[in-house]
């Protein structure tokens, strides 16, 4: 055994595209069926390295849609059963974790995520759905490699990034940086092995430190944040008053942007997590060519990876 495959579920930032409220001149593409755009699910992964059990990489609130149109997580026994047996969390955004409640049906399966993010689901009874003698919760520790169903491995490791908005408080709502924590378990990607094969996903970086670099670079493939082309996009284009880094996002563009700092990885290099916003999501735009002209693919939903 060593081949892992992945299936990317959803490749949009929150709101998905086009954005449910939103008419920017990106989105009003989508609205108006432009063959140059394809509407997108947020972000998300199923990986199995045996093609029976697979585990899901966050569960977005586009979740159901998504196993809908994914064959591979369709229901394979009857009354009852899914071949979904396990949920490995990168965080606590809504758009990581409001499909959980899409799998309250009583299937098991197992929920691996730092102890901060299993409080954070914790604190909300809403997720009491996910009963505890069907769904059980494993506090993860960073940099600790632990085993998932079909013979999958996988580490947590720490991500410069923020707390989700929800849980900003008091002047922190105010600045306009946010704390952006390098080190601890606040924001995490993951590492995927099976075999020799290496995938990570980093479905949001506030920033790229030594640390982050020298893990990406033994990967086979990495699946990295795209959220905004422009750390002033949003702002630019009145659909939102902080910057990407604000939000916890590194821009793509830029001498110390994803483009630039990612140059030197030999991994395939695939984008996801993209805000209605950027420009990328156009097919023949000038960013899609400059983001393709640095090596880099821009992820569709259904893609599927084989390592």
């Amino acid at each position: 055994m060593g081949c892992l495959t992945a299936i990317v579920l959803g490749t949009a930032a929150g709101g998905g595209f086009p954005q449910w409220n939103c008419r920017c001149p990106i989105c009003q593409l989508a609205w108006d069926g432009d063959s140059r755009v394809k509407p997108r699910t947020q972000a998300g992964l199923a990986v199995s390295a045996d093609g029976r059990d697979w585990i899901l990489i966050n569960a977005s609130p586009d979740l159901r849609a998504q196993i809908q149109v994914t064959a591979a997580l369709h229901p394979q026994k009857s009354p009852r059963g899914s071949p979904i047996s396990a949920v490995v969390l990168t965080g606590a955004e809504v758009d990581q974790i409001a499909g959980l409640l899409t799998l309250r049906e009583r299937s098991k399966f197992n929920l691996y995520a730092t102890a901060e993010t299993l409080t954070t689901i914790a604190n909300n009874p809403i997720f009491s759905v996910l009963a505890s003698d069907v769904v059980e919760r494993h506090p993860v520790a960073l940099a600790r490699r632990f085993a998932l169903p079909s013979g999958v491995a996988a580490e947590l490791f720490a991500v410069p990034g923020k707390v989700p908005l929800y849980l900003e408080k008091g002047e922190h709502l105010e600045k306009d940086e946010p704390e952006i924590a390098a080190e601890d378990d606040v924001n995490v990607g993951v590492e995927l092995i099976s075999g020799k094969s290496r995938l990570i996903y980093v479905p949001g970086a506030a920033a790229l430190n030594k640390s982050l670099l020298d893990r990406l670079d033994r990967a086979d493939v990495v699946l990295f944040d795209g959220t905004l082309f422009d750390d002033n996009e949003m702002i630019r284009g009145g659909t939102g008053t902080k910057t990407g880094r604000r939000m916890g996002h590194l821009p793509l563009s830029g001498a110390d942007g994803t483009l630039q700092m990612l140059a030197r990885l030999s991994a395939r290099r695939i984008l996801t997590h993209i805000n209605n916003t950027n420009p990328i999501l156009v097919d023949g735009s000038q960013e899609r060519h400059e983001a393709e002209a640095a090596g880099f693919e821009i992820a569709v939903d259904g893609m599927e990876i084989v390592i």
